[in-house]
């Protein structure tokens, strides 16, 4: 019978939404609520207290209760759906059709509720993602070391190098989820010094190389710069680790025997481009590469998936732009910076 009451009640129509004050709707009810009692008085009963009273006091409830339908809904719903959040379910909303600072509060409050699920199914979905990406080099590792301990195979150079990469991987992710904390609590400050650009591409593309051929990729290296004295401000450190997390992509996406191609140009700011050889990235997935655990529908070889996200963050905190562009062949990466 409640539950048939409320649904009855919240078909009505709430006639002082359009108001955006509450302070002015208050006014209203009360001057409707008396100007209804005294009406009602002079027209139809005159002065016979106490009966005029009795009616003029259940004229103006009765008013009350008709205008100030809906006020103290969207309340009672947030209270309801703030009750529900503490159950973990952040699938309410609450009605908004009120304009004034309850509507703005229950406008506010869906907002809120929606960014809370996002974040809680973030916080789910990087839960699970951290831990397939932590099983498989562990389980990786676990049978290269169960082949050893039972004399399936001999601890060779070949077999250790093998656990020694899976070992590698194994720091990579972790040291990328540290980065992706310090990205969500925004406490890694920058040292922006002077960089000589063409030192810097070549110190990266010489570790790209040892990367490379440690991994069994054939692949070589172009590296053009313009000018060659070109200089950019920046954080030596952070810049590194993005151009290392670029070539590691066009290594593994880049075929073998194929060309990784890195130019920068200096004209005021910073163009990079780093392109490679491969399949390329569809359209619609340019943008969700750079989303955390995303690696598109080509990737393969191991990635974390977490490499081009930090690489957003980095470029960003320069004040900079990192973006898939078109390209005749394989994938062109162009980072920008200020």
């Amino acid at each position: 019978m409640r539950q048939r009451l409320a649904e009855v009640l919240e078909l009505l129509p709430r006639p002082l939404d359009p108001v955006r004050s509450i302070k002015v709707k208050i006014g209203i009810l009360l001057v409707a609520s008396g100007s209804a009692a005294l009406a009602y008085f002079w027209l139809m009963i005159g002065w016979i207290p106490p009966t005029t009273s009795i009616t003029a006091i259940i004229g103006a409830l009765i008013t009350s209760q008709i205008l100030a339908h809906g006020m103290t809904r969207p309340l009672r719903e947030m209270t309801a759906a703030a009750r529900a959040m503490a159950r973990g379910d952040y699938s309410r909303r609450v009605r908004v059709t009120a304009r004034d600072e309850v509507g703005e509060l229950g406008q506010a409050f869906n907002q809120m509720s929606a960014e809370l699920a996002d974040v809680d199914r973030t916080r789910r979905e990087l839960i699970a993602n951290v831990s397939h990406e932590l099983r498989t080099p562990i389980a990786a590792l676990q049978a290269v070391l169960e082949n050893v301990v039972d004399g399936v195979s001999p601890a060779d150079p070949s077999t250790m190098r093998t656990a020694l990469a899976q070992t590698e991987r194994l720091g990579r992710l972790v040291a990328e989820l540290l980065d992706l904390s310090r990205v969500d609590a925004g406490v890694h400050p920058l040292n922006v010094v002077a960089l000589d650009v063409e030192p810097l591409l070549r110190e990266v593309v010489a570790e790209a190389e040892v990367n490379a051929l440690a991994a069994g990729r054939d692949v070589s290296f172009a590296v053009a710069v313009s000018p060659a004295a070109a200089v950019v401000r920046g954080d030596r450190e952070r810049l590194h680790q993005v151009l290392v997390g670029l070539l590691d992509n066009a290594v593994r996406h880049g075929p073998a025997g194929g060309v990784v191609r890195v130019s920068a140009v200096v004209d005021g700011g910073l163009c990079l481009e780093v392109a490679d050889d491969g399949p390329g990235i569809a359209a619609g997935e340019r943008d969700q590469v750079f989303d955390r655990f995303s690696r598109g529908v080509r990737a393969s070889g191991g990635g974390t998936g977490l490499g081009l996200a930090i690489a957003r963050w980095v470029v960003e905190m320069h004040g900079g732009t990192i973006g898939v562009v078109d390209s005749a062949t394989g994938c062109r990466i162009r980072v920008t910076l200020p």
